[in-house]
């Protein structure tokens, strides 16, 4: 991924550990062994844990100077909300800072049972569970819902949440190319004939910013008995009618067996929940490990999810003001000559190709003022390394174009674009 210091002082580094542990293998090994951040940080190309200095949203201060931020998942803008963060000083005042303990026994309050009815009755299910991470969610719900004895259907480029939620659960699992639904079909009709089966897909994905065919997965879903999840984890708030996600916007709410969603993208906060029928979600309730043995989340942070909410369904204004910054940029760039792929959402990717040119635009944008994500392989194909931009529903115009000058400038350097 980043250029590498040579395999002799991989070596040399490799046998001073096992000098040192002589009789033994040293699990500390690979990390001694691991050169690609530090040769990336000396050369200026290391693109993570970026230290934010301060922040309205869609500008940041980064080593002091101040960069339009184009890499987050604020999509309606409301971290910075001022009616958001007075209702988490409120509980902060009321709750204190944490309850030290999870849900399952001493970490559940009258406000994590309001945003759970709130939000259930959002997204058209009977009831909704919250759990202290998006994360969590997956791993948690997929490892009670399927087990050894079942088998569970994936696309290739979902959220590595529900990577490793297949893994925790030890089920037989089927990865299905891309948006493919004859390939789903073909697995679904080989799957053995007495196992359980759950389709898991998300519903915008995360880094080209396409969305899953949901009619076609329902279909196919009721043909061969399966369930179907759906990860709205960037489709909440932004997706469906009043901004339910991806069941709502294809009208296929009650056919939609489980739906998560995030707090960390279009509701400001941190956390996630999954919706369904009642009888599933007190199951998962007692059943999800993640749920039961991690920390409940603060009530301020919960307070500040609830108000997110409110402003969601209460200001339709928002949403339509981030539509329209999402189709300004994408007729833009790829009327510059950019590579946009199949994007239907607020996540616009600039398609580079090759590793080492991403990183190289990359760098020139955020020396430019421009905050992009680099993306590699494995977290697209190789040979379709991007850059991730993704709007909010409060980036200005001026903003806005200020980007688009600073991405055709550097497009021409790159020789990406010709316009």
């Amino acid at each position: 991924m980043f250029l590498e210091l040579s395999e002799v002082v991989k070596q040399k580094v490799i046998a001073t550990t096992r000098r040192r542990f002589s009789r033994y293998p040293d699990v500390f090994t690979k990390m001694y062994a691991f050169t690609r951040a530090n040769t990336a940080r000396a050369l200026g190309y290391y693109p993570y844990f970026l230290p934010i200095e301060d922040t309205d949203a869609t500008v940041v201060v980064l080593d002091g100077k101040k960069v339009v931020m184009l890499g987050s998942n604020n999509y309606l803008g409301l971290t910075n909300h001022p009616d958001v963060i007075e209702a988490g000083v409120k509980a902060l005042r009321k709750y204190g800072a944490g309850l030290t303990g999870s849900r399952f026994l001493n970490g559940n309050t009258v406000l994590h049972e309001e945003l759970e009815s709130k939000l259930a009755a959002f997204v058209g299910k009977e009831a909704a569970l919250v759990f202290s991470t998006g994360y969590g969610v997956n791993l948690g719900v997929i490892a009670a819902t399927v087990g050894p004895g079942d088998t569970l259907f994936t696309d290739e480029l979902n959220h590595a949440s529900i990577v490793d939620g297949t893994r925790f659960s030890r089920t037989t699992v089927s990865r299905f190319r891309h948006n493919d639904m004859a390939d789903l079909e073909a697995r679904l009709a080989m799957a053995h004939v007495d196992k359980g089966r759950l389709i898991v897909t998300d519903g915008v994905f995360s880094m080209e910013g396409d969305i899953i065919n949901l009619p076609e997965v329902i279909r196919l879903a009721r043909q061969y008995g399966a369930r179907v999840m759906v990860d709205d984890a960037h489709a909440l708030g932004v997706l469906g009618p009043q901004g339910e996600g991806t069941a709502g916007h294809f009208g296929m709410t009650d056919e939609t067996d489980l739906i998560m969603g995030t707090f960390s993208k279009s509701l400001s906060g941190l956390g996630g929940f999954i919706a369904g029928d009642h009888v599933v979600t007190d199951y998962l309730k007692h059943h999800a490990r993640t749920m039961i043995f991690s920390a409940s989340l603060p009530p301020a942070t919960v307070a500040t999810v609830i108000k997110a909410l409110e402003i969601l369904q209460n200001d339709p204004e928002r949403r339509e003001n981030l539509w329209e910054n999402c189709r300004y940029m994408k007729t833009e760039l790829e009327k510059m000559g950019f590579d946009t792929g199949t994007s239907e959402s607020p996540i616009i990717p600039i398609i580079v190709g090759e590793d080492r040119r991403t990183f190289n635009m990359w760098r020139s944008l955020l020396e430019a003022g421009v905050y992009t994500n680099p993306v590699v392989s494995p977290a697209v194909p190789k040979g379709r390394s991007l850059l991730r931009t993704s709007y909010m529903a409060t980036h200005t115009r001026d903003q806005l174009d200020f980007c688009l000058e600073q991405m055709r400038r550097i497009g021409r350097k790159f020789r990406l674009i010709n316009s």
